[in-house]
């Protein structure tokens, strides 16, 4: 479009349910192809770009601890579910050409590098994609505070979380139809309205550090790319304490 992105280097946070087949369970190969796809757009541009992936495709510890099983087990299983989703987009990216690096919390030499941050650094200055997988490597820790934690660590711009929605709401845009769209949102306005972006951790990693976060609709064709160009897509939640409402 003849103009520079507005960031350097970004951190994706894709949930498991955007690779999700039917009945968003399972890895379906067209949605991960499409998703590497919209990736390749805006590595193309000379974006240094990283991921992290979730697992409730696969499996969800909080839900199986709620049925009797140790939290902590159940986190670990969740974990290894990262780590499928996270070869299944590195294949989706490497048939695009781009190349690209599964970094795990968890070690897992036959499949996976053990996460070092240097290494992933090293590994974004060499154009590579870097899909971080395995969580943080510890239980009780959602992927929405290991996006938190993995942009800060390797020095991202942005955190661009993905979601089926076009933003954040005042409410649940389904239940109440007087709903609006932030166009910008603070932190503490986030937690203080418990606005479900991400968990209370993951927010309070990202505002002690001054780490943006922007939401956005990762399924309506483009707009990643839209958003890296500059256009006003989805939600903007930062340290600015002004609230900006969608008018329309």
């Amino acid at each position: 479009m003849g103009t520079s992105p507005r960031f350097k280097r970004i951190l994706i946070k894709i949930s498991g349910e955007a690779l999700a087949g039917e009945g968003e369970l399972g890895i379906d190969t067209n949605k991960t192809f499409s998703l590497a796809g919209q990736i390749k757009e805006v590595h193309d541009l000379g974006l240094e770009v990283a991921v992290v992936v979730g697992g409730g495709n696969m499996i969800r510890g909080e839900t199986l601890a709620k049925s009797g099983m140790d939290r902590a087990t159940a986190d670990y299983m969740g974990m290894l579910g990262t780590i499928m989703n996270g070869l299944a987009l590195q294949d989706a990216c490497e048939k695009q050409g781009m190349f690209t690096r599964v970094l795990s919390a968890i070690e897992m030499k036959s499949v996976a590098e053990p996460y070092i941050r240097r290494r992933a650094v090293r590994h974004l200055e060499k154009n590579r994609v870097i899909i971080f997988a395995g969580g943080t490597g510890n239980p009780y820790f959602t992927t929405d505070t290991t996006a938190s934690l993995r942009a800060v660590e390797v020095g991202c711009e942005v955190i661009l979380k993905a979601t089926k929605v076009d933003g954040v709401y005042t409410a649940d845009p389904k239940k109440d139809a007087n709903a609006q769209r932030y166009l910008q949102v603070s932190f503490m306005e986030s937690i203080k309205h418990r606005l479900k972006v991400m968990d209370s951790t993951a927010l309070s990693l990202c505002m002690d550090n001054n780490m943006p976060i922007i939401v956005f609709d990762i399924f309506k064709a483009g707009n990643l790319r839209k958003l890296i160009d500059g256009e006003p897509i989805g939600t903007l939640i930062s340290n600015s304490e002004e609230v900006i409402l969608d008018g329309r």
